[in-house]
């Protein structure tokens, strides 16, 4: 493989872009692909179908513009099959089983880092190279690579890369994570492409360009839509709720049913089919058990590994301690955490380190 080659994949917006323009600027052969990733069957919006994020037939014309502006060669390639099997049906399976999921650590793993990067060596190139925030080092010491929160601290996607392994980490770039700000990079992008350098941020559920995923659920063959009840802590029933997919850990709108109170989703009972709801207090939990571990720069570590954790992507990072546990871990907090919610990562830190992370499955007060 030729070491200079990189494939950057191009999804059409500013970030992917301006990763493209910077690793020519610094002497790469650079290959721009946009990845053809879903397109829903069902979707009777035809300006979403065209114009809804990266996954729209507007993205694929954006991307190979702005790679002749470039001066790259493009291509446009089909990866729908690994998409819909390790993105698309986990991300219903989840709902299912009463569980939040994260596809974009999913893509992550499966596609952008897996799959692409086998045709990356196809094609001959040693890296793939993407428009994520985060930056990648080299340990002299341990001999491991490491993954960095990026400069722009507001952006940082390193919350979304904790599965990456050393082995792929040896052929990824990722050149927007020395950067202070998005702002930066618009400024960049306008030098080439206004149109791009003014497109907002991607949505979170890019194979959902409408938003809704209670209606892409039910389209796509989701069981979970069915009446049930709502119960409190104790078991009492409270209400009817409308099918569990509809509702996460921590929620309070869109209950459906007023209660004199507020309260919260504290939990979802798959096997009875019941919501279960609580006031504020028993939505925190100290004690988190995870699974599907990941570690980036050590493979192991000692019961009582004193570090930070976030349960979802827009949390602060809190402190705690990992324990080994079964097939996985226990992470206990210092102060208990709001809403942890199964199916959601939890991703661990030593300051600006990635240290790793795993699947939330259950969790104790």
């Amino acid at each position: 493989m030729n070491n200079k080659r990189v494939v950057v994949g191009m999804s059409g917006g500013v970030d992917s872009t301006v990763a493209a323009y910077e690793l020519k600027r610094m002497g790469y052969e650079v290959i721009g692909v946009n990845m053809r990733l879903w397109q829903d069957p069902y979707l009777e919006d035809a300006h979403l179908m065209h114009e809804g994020g990266c996954c729209s037939l507007s993205a694929v014309e954006d991307a190979r513009r702005v790679c002749a502006q470039i001066g790259i060669p493009f291509y446009a390639l089909d990866f729908k099959a690994v998409f819909k099997e390790t993105v698309v049906d986990y991300f219903i399976d989840s709902y299912e089983k009463g569980e939040t999921p994260n596809p974009c650590i999913a893509c992550n793993k499966f596609v952008k880092f897996d799959a692409l990067l086998e045709k990356a060596k196809q094609l001959g190139a040693y890296y793939v190279a993407t428009g994520h925030y985060a930056k990648i080092d080299f340990n002299e010491a341990s001999q491991r690579y490491e993954i960095h929160q990026s400069d722009a601290v507001e952006k940082d996607q390193t919350y979304a890369l904790y599965n990456l392994t050393q082995a792929q980490l040896a052929h990824i770039l990722m050149p927007l994570g020395s950067f202070k700000s998005k702002d930066e990079v618009r400024a960049i992008a306008a030098q080439f492409d206004i149109q791009i350098a003014g497109k907002s941020d991607s949505q979170e559920i890019c194979f959902i360009p409408d938003d809704d995923y209670v209606g892409f659920l039910s389209r796509n063959g989701n069981s979970e839509m069915r009446e049930g009840d709502f119960v409190s802590t104790s078991g009492d029933v409270l209400g009817k709720h409308q099918g569990i997919a509809r509702y996460t850990v921590g929620q309070r709108k869109g209950l459906g049913v007023t209660f004199g109170k507020p309260m919260y989703v504290v939990g979802i009972d798959v096997v009875n089919n019941r919501v279960i709801l609580g006031d504020n207090e028993a939505v925190f939990s100290e004690t988190v058990y995870a699974d599907t571990v990941n570690f980036i720069p050590f493979e192991d570590f000692k019961d009582g590994y004193a570090c930070q954790a976030k349960i979802r992507y827009s949390a602060q990072a809190a402190s705690c301690k990992l324990y080994h546990h079964k097939q996985g871990i226990k992470v206990v907090f210092e102060m208990p955490q709001r809403a942890v919610t199964p199916g959601q990562a939890i991703v661990f830190y030593d300051d600006t380190l990635l240290i790793g992370g795993g699947t939330i499955r259950k969790h104790k007060k």
